[in-house]
């Protein structure tokens, strides 16, 4: 395996989970106590968390529970799991997430919302466009390598923004300002090849959300071996603005 071996890695894994467990027992007792910030702060023992729900064990099952809860959503018949205060004390020990979703930072496709999941449940990397660079694509293999989720989900949504927004700076010819330009030269790739296609707002959604889907397993060494020993799936789908649905993508 190249890179960081088994061993190494687990270890820098097990330092940045107990650096984030630090982070949240300093913040808690800031919110209790703003004045501990001029204090050194006790050292606290953190009981270790199990999941609120068992893990599903393959990545269709994981699907389903996304699917089931989108359907939830649709339907208005929300259960709003793992959202008590009892919920919030149990992940604050440690967190459990039977998913990741890749999903784009448009404000009206939050996914714990649309999938109907609360604390815990998902571990959520959102940035326009739904790209997987080298910063996010670490972010994923820490989650798949720490916590074991059974499934990622690279979510697009109808009339993405980003997407037209390429589309824009490719008819103009003109730069698009400040750092949107990253986002253009990411997407130009994919949709530079459907400019003239009759609803290329949407081919283009579809397409940035398959090329994702390949790009993971294509780039990263740990998600490939994940996928090819059964223990993580990827999938596309598309999110309706309109009805709220989500759609698997063949």
């Amino acid at each position: 395996m190249s890179g960081i071996d088994k061993v190494g890695r687990r270890a820098l894994l097990g330092g940045l989970a107990a650096t984030a467990g630090m982070a949240t027992l300093t913040g808690r007792a800031l919110a209790q106590d703003p004045g501990a910030v001029t204090r050194e702060p006790a050292l606290v023992p953190v009981a270790v968390s199990t999941p609120t729900e068992p893990t599903p064990p393959d990545p269709g099952r994981a699907l389903a529970r996304l699917l089931a809860g989108n359907q939830r959503f649709v339907s208005g018949h929300l259960r709003h799991p793992h959202q008590t205060a009892a919920d919030l004390h149990e992940v604050a020990a440690g967190q459990h997430p039977f998913a990741i979703v890749l999903g784009c930072a448009d404000s009206r496709v939050p996914p714990e919302v649309l999938f109907d999941q609360g604390l815990g449940d998902l571990f959520d990397n959102r940035v326009a466009g739904n790209i997987a660079d080298d910063l996010l694509l670490g972010s994923i293999e820490f989650a798949v390598e720490e916590f074991g989720p059974r499934l990622i989900l690279v979510l697009g949504h109808e009339r993405c923004g980003a997407v037209s927004a390429t589309f824009a700076a490719l008819d103009s010819g003109q730069p698009a300002p400040g750092h949107i330009g990253t986002i253009v030269t990411a997407l130009r790739p994919v949709l530079e090849p459907l400019r003239t296609a009759p609803d290329r707002v949407e081919a283009g959604v579809r397409a940035s959300v398959r090329a994702t889907v390949t790009a993971l397993t294509a780039d990263s060494e740990i998600l490939a071996e994940r996928v090819h020993s059964g223990e993580l799936g990827i999938v596309g789908a598309r999110y309706d603005l309109d009805t709220g649905r989500v759609t698997i993508l063949p």
